[in-house]
């Protein structure tokens, strides 16, 4: 009896770890501020089974037309067992949604992905979680927004481009502008049009950063007609030839409209305003771990051969233009103010269209 109770304790200690041997076992992190710095080999595999008990992720997003469709689709297919809540709108929307949610103390998003601008203010209202991911690497500085500890509060997953986009059967090749000073073209006067959105304030801010208020002066004199429309539908009265150009027009918009036959063309301009869509994390996702599952998978190889079907530019590439971020390193209030600014000179510079 008493040698079947020493082998018995035996076995019992053999099965308990000292001290020193539960220190070597790492425990896996559970918590979003654990989540968030993680970087083990185990990473994808350890989120995804967290996500699959967590069963979804709630993600907004501002990506326009069958895109984010198309992201949800691709993500569940290869991560079954974790579904999509998606909330489609523009970022504002976003932004003023995520406030009242956390007014209500109501933890909903998990992943976001919209405009710099509006990152910017979610995250002057603690909205935001800085995170790691394995895809920063990858991506220059300027393409993501550091957080404390080496982490970052969001990389950019989309770039567009805006510059001129004009009627090719229509304008002369030699009235074509290689830069803003072009605009001046008297092939372009009362021909050439320009909406009334943070689009065309950009462009505004473009003129201003390379020629000077001078410039922008001279253009009241081109008669460039101010439409309440978004840059498609001013895209789609250049391909009608209702108007020959515009000097704010989307570079994936033409190439779409290429693709149906429009006869449009895009050239960059000195500098290229530059639209990113980047993708953070909420302060608390309900949803941790499909939070950063989405995130990966929005800066990594896959989904970002998914935007560039749909034309959407990559912040990791160069594609022979001089790419600016009106809004980078500017302050949030002090944006706010350049925005005022050149949306004002906007609506001076021209006249207001049918």
């Amino acid at each position: 009896m008493l040698v079947l109770l020493f082998v018995l304790s035996v076995l019992a200690l053999d099965s308990v770890l000292l001290p020193g041997e539960l220190d070597a076992q790492p425990r896996k992190p559970q918590t979003a501020s654990e989540l968030v710095t993680y970087n083990g080999k185990d990473r994808e595999a350890m989120l995804y089974a967290g996500a699959k008990t967590e069963g979804k992720a709630t993600w907004y997003t501002s990506l326009a037309g069958d895109s984010y469709k198309a992201m949800i689709k691709a993500f569940e297919t290869k991560y079954a067992g974790v579904k999509i809540e998606a909330y489609r709108t523009n970022g504002g929307e976003i932004t003023n949604r995520m406030v009242e949610e956390a007014k209500a103390k109501r933890a909903i998003v998990d992943t976001i992905e919209t405009t710099e601008s509006n990152l910017m203010f979610q995250r002057e209202a603690f909205l935001l979680r800085p995170y790691h991911s394995p895809y920063f690497a990858s991506y220059p500085e300027d393409a993501k927004v550091k957080g404390e500890r080496g982490l970052y509060f969001w990389g950019t997953a989309r770039e567009s481009y805006i510059g001129f986009g004009y009627n090719k059967n229509l304008l002369p090749k030699d009235a074509v502008p290689k830069n803003y000073q072009g605009l001046l073209h008297p092939a372009l006067k009362g021909r050439m049009g320009l909406t009334l959105d943070d689009t065309s304030n950009k462009t505004i801010a473009g003129i201003l950063k390379t020629h000077g208020p001078e410039l922008v002066k001279k253009l009241k004199g081109q008669d460039i007609s101010l439409h309440t429309i978004i840059p498609p539908a001013l895209l789609d009265l250049i391909a009608s030839g209702e108007i020959l150009a515009g000097a704010a027009i989307f570079r994936n918009h033409v190439i779409v409209a290429q693709q149906k036959g429009a006869p449009v063309e895009w050239v960059a301009m000195d500098v290229v305003p530059t639209n990113v869509g980047g993708v953070a994390i909420a302060a608390q996702p309900p949803h941790p771990h499909a939070a950063l599952l989405l995130a990966d998978y929005l800066l990594g190889p896959e989904g970002q051969g998914i935007l560039e079907k749909y034309h959407y530019g990559n912040g990791a590439k160069n594609y022979g233009f001089k790419k600016w971020r009106p809004e980078r390193d500017l302050p949030l209030d002090k944006y706010e103010k350049e925005l005022e600014r050149w949306d004002k000179l906007l609506k001076e510079t021209g006249r207001k269209g049918a």
